[in-house]
């Protein structure tokens, strides 16, 4: 109470009915009916309302803003939705003609191989891999043993390979 006991009050005659509803409002809105009644006040000013002003359509400049929106929608659809929507029927029509192309596209039947020709392929191809991996492993070892450990007189040692430009460009044209 002493908070309020340096301010001025004053009455103000209302009806019961406004009052009980002012003071529901002002439970919600702020601690005291001074500070919601100022904060209305504030509002109204700040947005250059007055209580009876028509908010609807009726105002010229809601008039002229609703214009302006449905001017921007307008210009959307005519400019980006219908040339989108025209250009994904185009497309649907293109692909529904590549349907009934592959459709009518015979493909001719296989043919058909024994047991034995699929067995000899893949012998083969065996044969094939393992010939190559074993050219890598006589390789990788010629190159091992062309490795050598030089022992550094400052930090530690690092190792050499002794080839010569020849047989590194043979090497790399075999890889």
């Amino acid at each position: 109470m002493g908070e309020f006991s340096k301010y001025h009050f004053s009455a103000i005659n209302v009806k019961k009915k406004v009052a009980l509803r002012f003071r529901k409002f002002s439970k919600e809105i702020s601690k005291s009916n001074t500070e919601t009644l100022e904060a209305m006040l504030n509002f109204f000013h700040w947005n250059s309302l007055h209580p009876n002003d028509d908010l609807g359509v009726k105002n010229d400049g809601t008039k002229k803003r609703i214009n302006a929106l449905i001017a921007i929608v307008k210009n959307i659809e005519k400019h980006q939705t219908k040339p989108t929507a025209a250009m994904l029927q185009t497309l649907f029509e293109e692909t529904t003609n590549l349907e009934k192309e592959e459709e009518s596209f015979d493909f001719e039947t296989p043919n058909l191989i024994t047991e034995n020709e699929e067995l000899d392929y893949y012998r083969k191809e065996y044969f094939i891999v393992k010939e190559n991996y074993t050219a890598l492993q006589q390789d990788i070892q010629y190159i091992l043993n062309k490795i050598q450990y030089v022992k550094s007189n400052f930090g530690s040692g690092y190792f050499k390979v002794e080839l010569d430009r020849t047989t590194l460009e043979e090497l790399k044209k075999k890889i």
